[in-house]
């Protein structure tokens, strides 16, 4: 097997369950803005708010999400304007959290290569993410794209970490959930890709992962 010196990881949805949080962010809105909503009423509403979040993911600007959700389900209080965004980055990065299973495996990671995040996003909102869940306890280097000026799957993004990290692509991973923006982006680089697909989704492109895992623990099998 070959070694390696380092592996890299993407954030939202691969080290922190984005969904969860989607799902805890949902319940602030329904606190803030909704009176008195039933049960079976609120099941509709959290799919729909997961459609439009799903739909806008990716862009800062979550106003359109909102507006979106409210027009569905007129709310008794609702936000407006610069309002939204606000909501929802003071609240966003407090509703993620890190499962005990993934500390355990990077602290036995660490002990043995360099780890490093490279996450697409704005710059204070992952940062918050991170120090919530005290990450940056675990990595020698994070890397943000809005921070430093492009994103995944650009290939400048990975050549920075490596650089940061000084190692070559060939003794490097990267594990992350998006087949298009992780594993395309690592694979312009040389660096292997190990996609992570919990939900075991189907793969309908081109893009030949050098590995596939359900779990972040079967990452232990490649070390």
């Amino acid at each position: 097997m070959q070694d390696y010196e380092a592996i890299l990881f993407d954030l939202d949805d691969t080290l922190l369950n984005r969904d969860n949080a989607v799902d805890k962010m949902f319940l602030m809105i329904l606190e803030e803005c909704y009176e008195d909503v039933k049960h079976s009423v609120k099941l509709e509403m959290l799919q729909k708010f997961k459609e439009f979040d799903k739909r806008d993911y990716g862009y800062s600007d979550k106003t359109r999400v909102f507006e979106s959700f409210f027009e569905e389900f007129p709310p008794k209080y609702r936000l407006i304007g610069d309002n939204i965004q606000d909501f929802w980055n003071n609240y966003f990065p407090h509703c993620f959290s890190i499962s005990q299973n993934t500390i355990y495996l990077l602290n036995a990671i660490r002990k043995q290569l360099k780890v490093a995040i490279i996450t697409n996003g704005s710059t204070p909102r992952q940062k918050a993410k991170i120090l919530n869940t005290n990450l940056d306890d675990y990595f020698d280097i994070i890397i943000i794209s809005e921070e430093v000026g492009f994103s995944k799957p650009d290939k400048d993004i990975f050549e920075l970490a490596l650089n940061k990290l000084d190692v070559k692509p060939e003794s490097a991973l990267f594990v992350g959930d998006d087949i298009v923006r992780d594993i395309g982006g690592c694979q312009n680089v040389n660096i292997k890709g190990i996609w992570f697909n919990p939900h075991m989704n189907k793969n309908d492109t081109d893009i030949k992962p050098y590995a596939e895992i359900d779990s972040l623990d079967r990452l232990l099998s490649y070390i």
